[in-house]
């Protein structure tokens, strides 16, 4: 880490007013398609012809990393590193998937926030933007990924956007020369450099294409993306999605609407485009939800925990989309509601009340939401008091009863952002990262947990594994 660095808290002022792009977007329309199209135009006539978005790479057998959502540049980041490092350095590259940097994506906040975390990692890295990266008009993303700068800002049209001109953040300023010097001290062996075509992008082996989108502020994307999507598609080689909104969290379905008509999971769903997973970052968790489309099995992933504060899992509902037998998440819903107890009982003073044992949790959770939990205490009873806190926490009911005590609404306000508030900095931590391994014949997948515990630096947990056949 920097010598000196401020611990990223998302309950200053400050970094909620510098984020304020997201609401801006929200009353007076998302500008990310516009300023997409016209990077995608500067970026093909700085070539001289169309862009091609599509990396090619030889091996038939490779393996990388994928994580999303790392950029707070404190200890919670770098907590990461390490253990990626210890299993993740034989890999032939890296895939950041959302939210590169917070809370702005700045040119400035690169430096301690992505070069030199992942100076040690020996590989490129590639990415896709996640709505914080766009909060800046995308200008930060574009001359760190694709080495291009240019002019991000919106040009709003209808009522009021005199205002909306106003309250929009403007891009951070780019010094060039720096940011050239920046990525020689930390990323400049030849093994390392990388330059992606454009926000959105391909890369293609005779084994997998891996597609990777940019789903802007508020998820979507536009008419020109959405043909290229299609098109990249198309064909019986096995594919993989790499987005920063995922199709499938917290037991809901976000098919991402294509500017024009359709959606990405109707063309992720068709048997002809043979996909085989979509994985996306934006909330800060592990999820898998395995789902039968016809006669196969889409493997649709939440890979959010690189490093930035962890979403409750404790609030996803029994799963309906899929056989709660199937589901995966982590944490596991009672060590999430243990966790975010004693979070609770500290900052009420009131830890006697609120203060539950992942034992006491993991009990509440099973009895609260009828399912049998990932890993069970014999004979634990629930008490009175963990039944009265995980109803307050926001844990749901497997079934509806009349008179059931009302829980805080966790996905509304004052609930809405419990858990940007209670980010912490000091082990343990839930992060993760997956490690992808394909061979001519299967993709295997495993998700490493991050504890930030010493004796898992280098030898970390894996926390789920699954293998897609692509015979």
């Amino acid at each position: 880490m920097p010598e000196h660095v401020r611990a990223f808290s998302w309950r200053r002022p400050s970094v909620l007013w510098r984020s304020r792009n997201d609401v801006v977007a929200r009353l007076w329309g998302d500008p990310s398609n516009e300023l997409r199209k016209r990077a995608l135009a500067a970026l093909s006539e700085r070539r001289g012809a169309p862009a091609s978005l599509t990396m090619h790479r030889p091996e038939s057998e490779f393996s990388f990393i994928l994580m999303g959502d790392t950029g707070e540049g404190d200890r919670s980041q770098y907590a990461v590193v390490p253990p990626l490092l210890s299993v993740g350095a034989d890999t032939d590259f890296l895939v950041i998937a959302s939210d590169v940097i917070y809370p702005t994506g700045d040119t400035g906040d690169y430096e301690d926030k992505f070069f030199r975390p992942y100076a040690g990692y020996p590989g490129p890295i590639y990415a896709v933007p996640g709505n914080h990266d766009w909060y800046d008009g995308l200008r930060g993303f574009l001359n760190v990924f694709c080495q291009f700068d240019m002019d991000c800002t919106p040009s709003w049209n209808g009522r009021f956007t005199w205002l909306a001109k106003r309250l929009w953040r403007k891009s951070g300023v780019v010094d060039g020369p720096e940011l050239a010097e920046i990525r020689s001290r930390y990323r400049g062996a030849p093994g390392q450099r990388a330059l992606q075509p454009a926000p959105y992008w391909a890369i293609d082996t005779p084994t997998l294409r891996i597609i990777g989108i940019d789903t802007g502020i508020l998820g979507g994307i536009d008419d020109e993306q959405g043909r290229w999507l299609a098109g990249v598609s198309a064909g019986p080689k096995p594919k993989l999605l790499v987005t920063g909104k995922p199709l499938v969290v917290e037991d809901m379905s976000h098919p991402d609407q294509i500017e024009g008509g359709g959606t990405v999971d109707a063309i992720v769903r068709d048997p002809a485009n043979n996909y085989v997973a979509a994985i996306g970052g934006d909330i800060h968790n592990y999820e898998r939800f395995p789902v039968k489309v016809g006669d196969r099995t889409l493997q649709y992933v939440v890979s959010g925990g690189g490093g930035a504060f962890m979403h409750a899992t404790h609030i996803i509902p029994k799963t309906t989309i899929v056989d709660e037998s199937d589901f995966r998440c982590y944490p596991l819903r009672g060590d999430s509601l243990s966790r975010y107890s004693q979070l609770y009982g500290r900052w009420f003073r009131m830890p006697w009340l609120f203060n539950l044992t992942p034992r006491e949790a993991t009990a509440a959770v099973e009895k609260r939401l009828g399912i049998h939990p990932g890993r069970t205490y014999r004979d634990e009873e629930v008490s009175l008091r963990a039944r009265f806190v995980a109803a307050l926490l926001g844990v749901p009911r497997g079934k509806r009863r009349r008179g059931k005590l009302r829980r805080l609404p966790v996905k509304r306000v004052p609930q809405r952002f419990r858990s940007e508030m209670a980010d912490w900095d000091n082990p343990p931590f839930f992060k993760s990262f997956l490690r992808l391994d394909v061979t001519e014949t299967e993709l295997r997948v495993r998700c490493y947990a991050v504890t930030g515990c010493g004796d898992h630096e280098t030898d970390p947990p894996i926390e789920d594994e699954f293998t897609i056949p692509l015979g």
